[in-house]
């Protein structure tokens, strides 16, 4: 059954050798580390195609003919309505990515990321269907690095928070979180997930995701080319 009532929105850049999953090196190469983003990129990609949501949107930025597997990436997008990021900074850019997607269906916004390939449909949906109950005005997933994996709210001015959040940092997601129930909005959690920044992460996320996805088959081919630091 279709979620009518929610917009699924996914932040994500081009997979570009040397602009994606840096922290990655020396363990591998930047080729390799871009084919890893690809991968999981392609892999959260398809989830969200199978999700029920009334709208799929892709903030990108980055070019996709200097990414990886681009012309794949680029004809799996012609299933999503995709919008540039813009803003000065990425806190600023995922506020607007936010204001954007609730303009394409004025539903409330559920946002991720690329690095949690190990989604699903199952798990984004009930997501989905959580952020649209009476008694929830947003959903936080935390990340097991401390920052979150998905963000949910019931209206685009909600993420203003994130402005003045810095990402990337052990307090992100408790920063985040605090902000959102300081503000008297009711916060329903969503499981823990681990991103990819890390070598121990791709370990721990090739384990999780589906036997025949993208992402595992790329950690299992760097495995055998040598690569133990990830696993």
């Amino acid at each position: 059954m279709t979620n009518s009532r929610c917009t699924l929105l996914i932040v994500s850049k081009a997979p570009v050798p040397g602009q994606v999953k840096t922290r990655l090196a020396p363990t591998i190469s930047l080729d390799d580390a871009a084919e890893l983003a690809s991968a999981s990129l392609l892999d959260t990609l398809d989830a969200a195609r199978r999700t029920a949501v009334t709208a799929r949107v892709v903030a990108l930025t980055g070019e996709l003919s200097a990414a990886r597997h681009g012309a794949e990436i680029a004809a799996v997008l012609d299933d999503f309505v995709v919008v540039a990021q813009r803003g000065d900074d990425f806190a600023r850019r995922l506020v607007n990515a936010h204001a954007d997607a609730a303009g394409v269906a004025h539903r409330p916004v559920l946002q991720i990321g690329m690095d949690t390939p190990q989604v699903t449909p199952a798990l984004l949906g009930d997501a989905a269907a959580t952020l649209t109950r009476p008694d929830v005005d947003a959903v936080f997933g935390p990340a097991t690095d401390g920052g979150w994996w998905a963000l949910g709210v019931s209206t685009p001015d909600m993420a203003e928070i994130l402005a003045d959040i810095t990402p990337s940092r052990c307090d992100t997601g408790d920063r985040t979180l605090r902000g959102l129930v300081q503000r008297g909005w009711r916060v329903a959690r969503l499981p823990v997930l681990s991103d990819v920044d890390t070598p121990g992460d791709v370990r721990r996320v090739a384990g999780e995701v589906a036997p025949d996805s993208r992402f595992r088959a790329v950690a299992r081919r760097l495995r055998q080319c040598g690569h133990h630091g990830l696993g």
